[in-house]
């Protein structure tokens, strides 16, 4: 298990009972997961009192109900890196902190490099990794199908001294993208991704992750370099092991270009018990060059 432990604007207090105790700078959220089927050992008044707290409901979906009036969003950072956090219809709050892990080595990595390094960021949401590549001194095309996200990530951008940055921003199918690039001729030295679950593309297209994730990372191979830096793959998809991951990496990339593989889990630490909140499973192909 590999923990996002260096955050100082965010932090996992409590969890227990279908639910999560965070604190967004100085905002407390009350928000619902999956992985926590342990019981809550007692609801203290920080539970009670939480800032904002997301109902799910029995039908699908759920709301936000505040104990205060918040700004519409409000801004936390990460070294250098900073963002827009903001509640959500969907529950989340536009940033995945456990993902700091993976930020801080590919910071290094590419810094380390010695070269130009040109990255791509696929299924991109609001911009982490773009932020930490281009912070980091790459070149990046961040890649999302939704409009929304591509702005919020523009604006993580600006508010981290990034906008000036060689950042490409693209709202297209990812899938299509891809094809594309493969035709122009493009390729790049990193890849990042964190595919879903499930989805549908334009043209009515089923991806199902268990079906369609190594299809997808063969496409992929033709888009990389001659000279590779990284691949990394993030996954929540529940039944997909870093062991499962290994070896569909092993068998896209390792094969061909050597290097090395790392695969494991994400987890969060949790304040108030010493316990860990599993996050989900990373995936990382590395050139030995």
């Amino acid at each position: 298990m590999q923990m996002a432990k260096d955050w100082q604007d965010y932090e996992l207090i409590d969890t227990g009972g279908g639910e999560k105790l965070e604190r967004w700078g100085d905002i407390v959220l009350r928000r619902p997961d999956p992985q926590i089927i342990w019981p809550l050992q007692a609801e203290t008044g920080m539970w009670r009192q939480a800032d904002g707290h997301y109902h799910r409901s029995s039908s699908g979906g759920g709301n936000w109900t505040f104990k205060r009036t918040l700004p519409e969003r409000w801004q936390i950072s990460y070294g250098p890196l900073k963002f827009h956090i903001k509640p959500t219809n969907f529950k989340h709050t536009g940033l995945f902190p456990e993902q700091a892990f993976n930020w801080s080595w590919m910071m290094d990595k590419i810094r380390g490099a010695g070269r130009p390094i040109r990255v791509l960021n696929l299924f991109a949401y609001t911009g982490g990794a773009t932020l930490a590549s281009a912070a980091a001194g790459a070149e990046v095309c961040h890649v999302d199908a939704a409009k929304g996200m591509v702005q919020w990530a523009k604006e993580n951008a600006q508010l981290s001294g990034l906008g000036e940055a060689p950042i490409r921003y693209i709202t297209d199918d990812v899938f299509k993208f891809v094809e594309r690039e493969q035709r122009r001729g493009r390729q790049y030295e990193a890849i990042i991704m964190d595919p879903p679950s499930y989805g549908r593309g334009p043209g009515g297209e089923v991806w199902k992750l268990e079906e369609s994730l190594y299809p997808f990372l063969e496409s992929c191979t033709s888009i990389l370099s001659d000279r590779p830096l990284f691949v990394l793959v993030n996954s929540y998809t529940t039944g997909i092991s870093p062991t499962v991951l290994n070896n569909l990496l092993h068998m896209a990339f390792r094969r061909k270009h050597g290097g090395s593989l790392n695969c494991g889990e994400i987890g969060l630490p949790i304040t108030n018990s010493g316990m860990v909140l599993p996050c989900g499973i990373f995936g990382r192909w590395e050139s030995n060059a």
